[in-house]
């Protein structure tokens, strides 16, 4: 079983998303949410919500297929933020002048499945 969840376009670098990111990747799915419900960096929001997406849809594929579910099954077995588009913004500066600001934005991908689906990945490769 395995399952993907991506939010696109987040409004958060990318450098500080991926220190959230770095925290939970392999993780349980369960406790990474723990992790990320009590971290103090705003990245984790949105990175929580991709990852309970992510469970939500492996949830719907097992109940689609017939399958058994138990969340506490489910292993993060992919996680990264890459870079979206940056918006370019100005700021008025002295004698006339004027500042380009760089709004950074990220996606976040998250994949869970099961040890044995991580297991396949590494032989894989």
């Amino acid at each position: 079983m395995e399952a993907k969840a991506q939010a696109k376009y987040v409004r958060c670098t990318p450098m500080k998303a991926r220190r959230v990111v770095d925290q939970v990747r392999g993780k349980r799915a369960v406790d990474a949410v723990g992790v990320l419900r009590f971290a103090p960096q705003s990245a984790a929001v949105p990175v929580r919500k991709v990852i309970e997406s992510a469970i939500a849809n492996a949830r719907y594929k097992a109940e689609r297929d017939g399958e058994r579910f138990n969340e506490n099954d489910l292993f993060i077995t992919e996680v990264y933020a890459d870079e979206g588009p940056t918006l370019k913004r100005f700021r008025p500066r002295a004698q006339g002048r004027a500042a380009r600001i760089l709004k950074r934005t990220s996606h976040i991908t998250v994949v869970v499945g099961d040890r044995a689906d991580t297991a396949k990945q590494e032989g894989a490769r």
